[in-house]
């Protein structure tokens, strides 16, 4: 096999390169070209170039464009899409450019695009590659080849099949083959794609593939099918798809003969009702049988049906409007008094776009035909204010070729879309035009006069092709207009269709729709878990511990393991406790199953499937810290391990795939359970109770290695001490799309975080001073910078989050909460970043300051890096960093208290009267009609030599102490007491509510005979919603907040009162008691709702009746419904009686002693209402 390449044949040259002279057209402009014919097909490896010798006449870029006939020609693409080829930089340095793919062609066009600014065009070229030859065959739409077996039927486990192929059709057949049994293959294009069928044998195993567009072009396209049992390579020129066949038949079998360009015999079971193929086919080869070759030499297998053997090339000049705003083709025409038609063809992906404009005989009348939002729309313009529209098709702008017909006949206007039934117009006069306008809307349209009446054109000029271009029946030679013979034009190509399907492929991940318009793609990503403009970015976090930290609670959640890579996200629990986040995959087996009868010959076997993929199971793995799965296992005459000769009688596989024998607390092969190596088993002469016949009922515990913990990879992080020092790691592979996230928390004000560089590429994030981050990058197209600037120090010892992309749209940049920014991508030119040095991380390869500080959970397209485990390979660079609590400190609520840890903080609660991560999770008991609950404080406590004086003091300047009580509740009954304390059976302080729902605080002191009563405001409290009350006591001040109120109550003065109704009212309240929900509890550091739900044992706790934990944040007026109603008092008890009678049971009633002040009052007790039935 030839390899053609630059080494290879010399094919043409202009001017030798040692010799003067060269190419140099009369005019410097970009209509210029040059032409080369190379008399035959030829493979084409690369070119050269050079500037005229001894002149300021060079090239330094060019397009290099190809054709077989002379016309319709293609454009050669570099990798990524570019266009453009660098030429020369002085006139006589040669410039040897290689193809990536070579091209097979006869002519060749050089078309410069910039050129010496202070010198000519001028060129001296030559082409390198080898001759080329091949089989060719031409189908006009009726004609096939058909290839018979030597036998009655061919049954294939691998085929391959290549060919070639071009043409102007969009639909078409080029291989089809089928058995009795149901088997097919079909290779056809449909709609300017190649689209694959293949059934092996059962209806249910149809599968179809698509690939490539825009084929029908007039240009070769190469194809190649590897089919082995169901795995399928499908390749269209230089993109593959690979697929797997449905089904469970491996073989295909197919009866008596392929059809290659059609379908003979139609209708036949289980053909396609197809058009034939209209184009050419090349090389033809079926597992190794050149088709073409034998029907050149009319061997007897292959049937030829009308086909030829050489290429037709029908001669159609196509057009590309190339600007948005000011390509247009001007077609003079001679008036033609019965009227006027036009026809031609037309592709485009822009939804809206000018086509074509005629001013009428009438000067203030127009004919517009332009498409609006994918549809094509006819405008008749009888003045500015008066018109007449019609519109036809939808989703026009698809990339096909759609055919247009306009015509006027007398009055009438007929339009035709396709083949569609046409759609007429009638107009008020018959219409005469003399200039045709294409692609623009000349500016009559809108005069500079009327502008102040908002006349506006009515679309965008069009971007796309044309071509077959027909006025009154006679097509128009758009070389003549090239030429400037005829008519006139501006920012066209001509000959050539330059449209490119920006789809092909496909930069939208994560199954993203991709959609298109000329110039850019836009990626939708509705319903796939990702945002960014090419669906890159999770929306999901990555784990349960991430989501802790958004101080969420416990529940269901979905999790993105790999953030941005290729695995989708997977509903998980996550069970945030107070020192480790759980995350929690459910199975399909969790019921206790009981199993009869299993044997050695037969065993039983359960499989245990989770709602996730492999892939995801083993990424979950892959990043937790620790991972755990328990089975249970009960044994009834049933056993487990075999002393005898050492065969176990049961086993488990994990997802290594290989057998286990050992259960929780052994080993792997000592075949003992944990009772065996403990020396504890009922029976030593064996090494499992299980295996004991008399047990007659035991269970085992199996842990498997399976289940998640992902604090590490959260916390993961590393401190660099010198600026010198770094950590490396593997290559950033993130040629189309780069994801890079990470915290950093310094001191110093500028640093490199990270960096990887390529041959000429590279990229890198940094801190360049104190209050700004900047991401750079080059991708071949020079340095691109994004910065963020801060209002504030980023070195002020706290974690700042920075987050940046790269795709092939656009770069951003984010640092903390503070604005995105943002570059688009230009639209030409390289998108490949192409990088091969180590990453590194913390410093730099390029001598730049290095980082000094920390950087922690650093993740690259969705990998977490363990910076940890490389750090302590590393001298310099400390695994770890302390200091979390300095930036996440605020994080821990209601008086927790942030503590440290290795790999990251957790917030102690015991000071708090709230539970959780956060210490955010209400503690709440629900009181029933007889319920209470009673707090006792220690004895210790106590101060007997002065509790009068103290409990006294908190009307005194005296002392002035400081308390707070705290708490929330919710109910719809009244009177009720929500609070009672008493330092003795003389006094006593109570917080009700009183028969209106008033919040009110009572109080008598041990040396006053009155009552005392504070009123915090005229407010129902006692309906149905949840109250947050905080008191504060200073002195003989007391502040009382209801709910979030900005202002709180103060009390200077007190209300003193010698009516025996003021007891009689608490009296009252205390009988009812409490019936509703309360919630967070805490008198200075004293939690006692949390000391009776979650210290069972304690002393200080006495607890009557029946408490139910809840949570007053989601307690319902039904709940409250459902509690008892409150036990009647009769008569008039005084209190002092009621306490000694000890009927608190109704009611919620603290007592304790505190060290001053307001704390004084509390002696011994607290009540309040719900013992312990955790949900």
């Amino acid at each position: 096999m030839q390899i053609c390449d630059m080494n290879s044949i010399f094919l043409f040259s202009v001017i030798s390169y040692l010799g003067a002279g060269g190419w140099s057209p009369l005019n410097s402009d970009q209509h210029q070209w040059l032409q080369i014919d190379l008399r035959d097909r030829m493979e084409i490896s690369g070119v050269a170039t050079q500037g005229i010798h001894g002149s300021p006449d060079w090239v330094t870029n060019y397009l290099l464009m190809f054709s077989d006939t002379g016309s319709g020609w293609k454009q050669y693409h570099q990798e990524d899409g570019i266009s453009t080829i660098p030429g020369n930089s002085n006139a006589d340095n040669i410039v040897h450019y290689k193809l990536l793919h070579t091209i097979r062609t006869r002519f060749l066009r050089f078309v410069p695009i910039d050129w010496n600014s202070e010198g000519r065009i001028g060129m001296r070229v030559e082409v390198y590659g080898c001759a080329y030859k091949s089989d060719v065959a031409d189908f006009d739409g009726r004609s096939s080849l058909l290839y018979r077996f030597n036998q009655k039927s061919m049954s294939t486990v691998k085929d391959v099949i290549s060919l070639k192929f071009k043409s102007l059709h969009s639909d078409g057949v080029l291989v089809h083959g089928e058995g009795q049994r149901g088997d097919y293959i079909t290779l056809e294009l449909n709609q300017g794609t190649l689209a694959l069928h293949i059934n092996l044998g059962l209806a249910s195993s149809h599968t179809l593939v698509t690939i490539g567009s825009l084929l029908d072009d007039q240009h070769w396209h190469s194809v190649l099918i590897e089919r082995f049992n169901k795995q399928v390579n499908f390749t269209i020129d230089k993109y593959t798809q690979h697929f797997r066949i449905k089904g469970d038949c491996d073989s295909l079998d197919v009866d008596y003969e392929l059809s290659f360009g059609g379908i003979p015999l139609p209708g036949k079971p289980g053909t396609f009702l197809r058009k034939n193929f209209h184009g050419c086919i090349e090389n033809l080869y079926y597992n190794g049988v050149n088709i073409i070759d034998l029907a050149k030499r009319r061997k007897p297998q292959i049937y030829t049906g009308n086909v030829t053997f050489s290429c037709t090339d029908p001669q159609i000049t196509p057009v590309t409007f190339t600007s948005s705003t000011s390509s247009y083709l001007l077609l003079p025409i001679e008036s033609q008094a019965d009227g006027f038609s036009i026809r031609f063809q037309v592709r485009t992906w822009n939804r809206d776009g000018f086509l074509f404009y005629t001013q009428l005989y009438q000067e203030s009348e127009h004919l517009l035909l332009f498409f609006s939002h994918g549809k094509l729309k006819l405008t008749y313009q009888k003045s500015l204010f008066e018109k007449t529209e019609m519109t036809t098709g939808s989703n026009l702008n698809d990339g096909l070729w759609h055919t247009v017909s306009l015509s006027t006949q007398g009055l009438q206007v007929t339009l035709q879309l396709n083949n569609d039934v046409p759609s007429t117009m009638v107009t008020k006069t018959q219409l005469i035009s003399f200039a045709y306008y294409f692609g623009v809307l000349v500016s009559v349209w809108c005069p500079s006069n009327i502008k102040d009446l908002k006349c506006k054109n009515p679309t965008l000029a069009f971007q796309g092709c044309m071509r077959l271009i027909f006025i009154v029946n006679q097509p128009v030679n758009l070389i003549l207009v090239q030429q400037g013979l005829i008519g006139n034009f501006s920012d066209l190509q001509i000959d050539l269709c330059a449209i490119q399907d920006r789809c092909q492929p496909n930069f939208c991940e994560h199954g993203g729709q991709c959609s298109q318009s000329w110039n850019t793609f836009y990626c939708e990503c509705s319903g796939t878990g990702y945002t960014g403009v090419t669906c890159h970015n999770s929306v999901y976090e990555p784990s349960c511990e991430a989501y802790s930290h958004s101080e969420t609670t416990s529940g269901h959640f979905l999790i993105d393991s790999d953030g941005s890579g290729p695995l989708g996200p997977t509903l998980v629990y996550c069970d945030m406790t107070e020192d480790k986040v759980w995350t929690v995959l459910n199975h399909n087996n969790t019921e206790m199953t009981w199993v009869q009868g299993s044997s050695l010959e037969y065993p039983y076997s359960m499989q245990f499937s989770y709602s996730l993929t492999q892939e995801q199971l083993q990424a979950l793995v892959a990043r937790a810290e620790h991972c755990e799965q328990e089975i249970i296992y009960r044994c009834w005459r049933s056993r487990l391990l075999n002393a005898r000769d050492g065969t176990p009688f049961s086993w488990w596989i994990g997802r290594t795939g290989e057998r286990q024998t050992y259960w929780s607390g052994s080993l792997p092969g000592v075949l003992q359970c944990a009772c065996g190596l403990d020396e504890n088993c009922i029976d030593m002469n064996y090494f499992c109770n299980c295996d004991l016949i008399s047990i007659l009922f035991k269970h085992f515990r199996i842990l498997l290695i399976y289940g998640f913990d992902f604090s590490g990879n959260f916390w993961n992080a590393a401190s660099f001490n010198k600026d010198t020092t770094y950590l490396h790691f593997s290559t950033f592979q993130a040629e189309l799309s780069a994801h890079i996230s990470f915290y950093f928390k310094t001191t110093v004000g500028s640093g490199v975080f990270l960096e990887n560089l390529g041959v000429k590429d590279f990229i890198r994030i940094e801190l360049i001073s104190s209050q700004e981050v900047m991401f750079s990058f080059d991708v071949g197209n020079g340095p691109v910078n994004l910065s963020v600037k801060s209002p504030v120090p980023f070195n002020d010892k706290q974690w700042h989050f920075v987050n940046v992309e790269r795709n092939v749209k656009q770069a951003s940049l984010q640092v903390d909460k503070l604005p995105i920014v943002f570059q688009d991508a230009s639209g030409e030119g390289h998108i490949r970043l192409q990088l091969n040095s180590q990453l590194f991380v913390g410093g730099t390869a390029s001598r730049k300051k290095g980082f000094l500080g920390c950087i922690r959970s650093l993740t690259l397209n969705g990998v977490t890096l363990d910076l940890e485990e490389q750090a302590k390979l590393t001298s310099g660079v400390q695994p770890g960093c302390p200091g979390h609590c300095s930036s996440y400190g605020s994080l821990c609520h209601n008086g927790g208290k942030c503590t440290e840890k290795y790999n990251g903080y957790t917030c102690d609660c015991s000071n708090s009267a709230y539970m959780g991560p956060f210490c955010t999770k209400e503690v709440s008991v629900i009181f029933e009609a007889g319920s209470s609950m009673t707090y006792t404080f220690q004895e210790s406590f106590l101060s007997s030599q002065n509790e009068s004086e103290q409990f006294s003091a908190i009307f005194t300047e005296k002392n002035k102490p400081r308390n707070n009580i705290t708490f929330s509740f919710l109910t719809t009954h009244t009177p009720a007491m929500l609070f009672f304390a008493t330092m003795d059976l003389q006094e006593y302080m109570a917080i009700i509510l009183s028969k209106s729902g008033y919040l009110q605080i009572w109080y008598r002191l041990k040396k006053q005979k009155e009552t005392g009563v504070l009123s915090a405001g005229s407010i129902n409290l006692a309906n149905g919603q949840l109250h947050r009350i905080k008191i504060k006591v200073k002195g003989k001040h007391l502040y009382v907040q209801v709910n979030n109120a900005d202002n709180p109550l103060v009390f200077l003065s007190i209300i003193l009162s010698d009516r025996p109704s003021l007891d009689s009212q608490v009296m009252t309240a205390g009988a009812r008691g409490f019936i509703g929900c309360l919630s967070s509890v805490q008198i200075n550091q004293i939690t006692p709702l949390k000391e009776v739900l979650y210290q069972s044992g304690s002393t200080r706790v006495l607890v009557s009746g029946r408490l139910r934990q809840s949570s007053c944040g989601s307690a319902s007026l039904d709940d409250l419904k459902t509690i008892s109603t409150v036990h009647s008092v009769s008569g008039n008890i005084p209190m002092q009686e009621s306490i000694h009678s000890i009927t608190f049971s109704t009611f919620c009633y603290i007592t304790a002693l505190f060290q001053n002040g307001l704390n004084s009052f509390f002696s011994s007790e607290f009540y309040t209402q719900h013992p312990i039935m955790t949900t």
